[in-house]
């Protein structure tokens, strides 16, 4: 389900036209927008961090239209949908920016240009898990921790929502890529950190306690991380999981070893400790980067109770 947020007549002083004369006294102009995104999670939880916030968008635009110089109002158009592409859960944009004052004789109204366009396919690649976005009103206010983040689509996507993310992974160029696309897109809320996720099976990684209120993990798998994932979660925390059963495996010969694949009902055995709130497997859409994949998906709240050798956010 989806929803229509119209944003209509926001007006900036811009510098667009054609001459260096125009351009050099700012101008009066406005925007009209109507941006399709998911509705479902913002309609459940009456909570503004699961919708596209307007008053966030409305200041970007007025960032945009007024931090340069354009000599055509197509080339500023352009600009403004490609950063709502890049910074919002937008599938769709509908755009008519105008010149409220042109300088025209004999023109009484507004001139400029109407844009229709669907998010980018290579920002589709970027676009966040399925499974994520369906869940979304299960999420709870407080830090979230992406874990073996890669390049940090649902860390995007979440921190975009406002909120608090952290996102960790091994490989540190991935992480230096998603810090670089995080401060392009101007989130703040986002951090990156280093983690071996897979030294020591003895020594637990540098994941503190106590500390999230929601974990991610999608299409990761190293079962002796576990007890430090529910160690991590807050009394009340979720934990949201989906990644490969063993029919994908045996089906598809994706992944090619049959370790990085969860048995039947493994998943529920390796978080026992956790009130399941969803779960199932089978194909889904959307579950890979190929498409549809076997997979297991839970969601899985710890219970509240007593935090034991508390570490401070």
């Amino acid at each position: 389900m989806s929803s229509h947020l119209i944003i209509e007549d926001l007006e900036f002083q811009g510098h667009c036209g054609v001459t260096p004369a125009e351009r050099r006294i700012a101008q009066p102009l406005a925007v009209d927008m109507e941006l399709d995104y998911p509705t479902e999670p913002a309609a459940t939880t009456d909570d503004i961090g699961h919708t596209v916030d307007y008053a966030r968008v409305a200041e970007r635009v007025i960032d945009v239209g007024t931090r340069e110089e354009f000599s055509l109002i197509e080339t500023l158009a352009d600009r403004l949908t490609n950063m709502v592409f890049a910074e919002f859960p937008v599938n769709r944009i509908r755009l008519w920016i105008r010149k409220i004052a042109p300088p025209l004789k004999h023109v009484h109204g507004s001139v400029g240009v109407r844009l229709d366009r669907l998010r980018p396919p290579h920002l589709m690649e970027m676009a966040p898990s399925r499974f994520l976005t369906e869940q979304l009103h299960r999420l709870p206010k407080g830090k979230v921790l992406d874990v073996a983040a890669g390049s940090g689509r649902n860390a995007l996507y979440l921190a975009a929502l406002g909120y608090q993310v952290e996102a960790i992974d091994r490989d540190q160029q991935a992480l230096a890529t998603l810090e670089a696309t995080a401060r392009q897109r101007h989130l703040t809320n986002l951090t990156v950190r280093q983690v071996e996720l897979e030294g020591n099976p003895e020594l637990p990684p540098a994941i503190p306690r106590f500390r999230y209120s929601t974990i991610l993990v999608f299409f990761y798998l190293y079962r002796p991380l576990f007890t430090a994932l529910l160690d991590a979660l807050k009394p009340g925390g979720v934990l949201i999981y989906e990644t490969f059963l063993i029919d994908n495996h045996l089906q598809r010969q994706h992944p090619r070893r049959w370790e990085f694949c969860l048995a039947h009902n493994e998943l529920l055995r390796l978080t026992s400790g956790l009130r399941v709130l969803y779960y199932d497997e089978g194909e889904h859409e959307g579950g890979s980067d190929s498409g549809s994949a076997y997979t297991a998906r839970l969601v899985a709240q710890k219970p509240a109770g007593r935090e034991k050798l508390h570490e401070p956010d």
